[in-house]
């Protein structure tokens, strides 16, 4: 069974970059046809799909996101990295990395491993 873990900073102030990363255990991040996302909960909202990285290493994003979106991948590590750039208020939420077998931008169930989550507040 993959295990995903998040980390990262709990508070980044508005304007910067938030980071965050991933690290798999229990199975490969370049595993055939495995898909690695990122996934935001704002509170009181529902989920929101952030982009992903591909076993082959190619990404993909959410359209509203896609112009402050980047993440990467250190396979010696076994991890995946989200950067949110010039970030908001709006940016507060429960972030999640998530696995699945194959391209998609939800729904939940499509996801077959999740991390815990980790809150990220923006705020100065």
């Amino acid at each position: 069974q993959v295990q995903l873990q998040e980390s990262g900073p709990g508070l980044v102030k508005p304007s910067q970059t938030l980071s965050l990363t991933c690290t798999v255990s229990g199975g490969s991040i370049t595993t055939n046809y495995y898909y690695w996302s990122w996934i935001r909960q704002p509170p009181g909202k529902g989920l929101q799909w952030m982009g992903a990285i591909a076993y082959s290493g190619s990404t993909y994003y959410s359209p509203s996101l896609k112009s402050r979106t980047s993440i990467s991948r250190d396979t010696s590590k076994n991890q995946f990295t989200l950067q949110l750039s010039s970030v908001t208020p709006e940016g507060t939420a429960v972030y999640y990395c998530a696995s699945s077998s194959r391209t998609t931008n939800g729904p939940r169930s499509d996801f077959g491993s999740w991390g815990q989550g980790t809150q990220v507040t923006v705020s100065s």
